[in-house]
């Protein structure tokens, strides 16, 4: 068992890993585009941002608590360590293709649906049923903002924009384009701290549930999500720092899908983005709520775009995303499954 358990954070911080070079592009897709910062210079700098998340979380918000809603997406009765190990897999898969065809997929809701797939999977074959398997009480709005999350980053980009064209609509464009190349500094910074924020809590919520089983299994001790963080502090700063190097190694397929193929950025427009994904993005981890941050930019963008007229979105690009938002949650669950059943033939 304890072989599992150390599989399981292993494969989670290279999930980790992944989801900072998959969403890398979130954070530096309009600052590269705008030629703000070359794509070496962007990576280091969301990357120290994306880690300077962790203090954010522990001291502004002091807590966790994306974490705590993703290890309570499926009841505890349901959580076994193959069950978590299957998830974990079935995300990194997933990841991976999407990453390979430059898709900007959610890899919070590939996690969801590999760990509730793998759920439902081991319920199947402990029961008739998988009844009551899923938390909803934590699922339902974590999937309800796979539309909300970009339509309020769409929203705030788009009202963003609008005020800042009105209030600098006599300044001279070159001196107004050059003061938004520095404020694109700040404002990609802003959401850097918001993707790390949410997403490294992901993996700590992962590896929290795996933990939390372990320890009532073998010693048959209760505990909640966080006492786990007060008793194992090396898990979240690991996940932070892991998500950092993510960012450093990129994505350049994706950067070139944010940053180019949805619509043209300027960097006024970059930063109307930037800030809407940041607080987009503050606002869901101050309600715990883990949201994909692929998708809060991208509706961001598409508001920003929307402002100079509707037929400056390429909407055939936006619509392809939109299918793999929506297939990316039961593909990764049907995957989990498989894998679930794969891993009980061994263990």
């Amino acid at each position: 068992m304890f072989t599992i358990l150390v599989l399981i954070i292993v494969l989670a911080f290279i999930f980790d890993y992944i989801n900072g070079f998959h969403d890398a592009a979130n954070s530096i897709a309009t600052i590269v585009s705008t030629k703000v910062l070359t794509p070496f210079q962007a990576v280091i700098w969301a990357a120290f941002f994306n880690f300077a998340a962790f203090f954010i979380s522990k001291y502004v918000f002091q807590e966790f608590g994306i974490g705590n809603t993703v290890a309570k997406w499926v009841h505890s009765e349901f959580i076994t360590l193959e069950v978590v190990l299957a998830g974990i897999i079935a995300a990194i898969v997933w990841n991976l293709i999407t990453w390979w065809f430059g898709i900007p997929s959610s890899s919070s809701h590939t996690l969801m649906g590999g760990f509730i797939g793998a759920a439902l999977a081991n319920a199947g074959a402990l029961s008739e049923n998988g009844v009551n398997v899923i938390n909803y009480a934590k699922v339902v709005p974590t999937a309800l903002f796979i539309f909300m999350a970009p339509l309020i980053g769409m929203l705030i980009a788009f009202v963003i924009t609008i005020i800042i064209v009105h209030l600098c609509k006599r300044s001279n464009p070159y001196k107004a384009e050059s003061w938004f190349k520095k404020l694109q500094l700040a404002s990609s910074a802003a959401f850097s701290l918001g993707h790390g924020g949410n997403d490294a809590q992901k993996v700590m919520g992962i590896i929290g549930a795996a933990i939390i089983f372990y320890e009532k299994a073998t010693s048959g001790r209760e505990m909640d999500f966080n006492q786990f963080v007060s008793e194992y502090p090396w898990v979240p700063l690991c996940s932070f720092v892991c998500i950092g190097f993510g960012t450093m190694s990129g994505g350049w397929k994706i950067v070139k899908t944010m940053g180019t193929k949805i619509t043209k950025v300027t960097p006024l427009e970059g930063v109307a983005a930037e800030t809407a994904g940041a607080i987009t993005l503050f606002l869901t981890e101050h309600f715990k709520i883990p949201v994909s941050t692929t998708h809060t930019i991208t509706g961001a963008i598409i508001g920003v775009g929307a402002t100079k007229r509707l037929s400056a979105v390429r909407w055939g690009v936006t619509v392809s995303l939109l299918w793999a938002w929506i297939l990316t949650i039961p593909i990764s669950a049907l995957i989990a499954a498989v894998c679930f059943y794969i891993i009980k033939l061994f263990v």
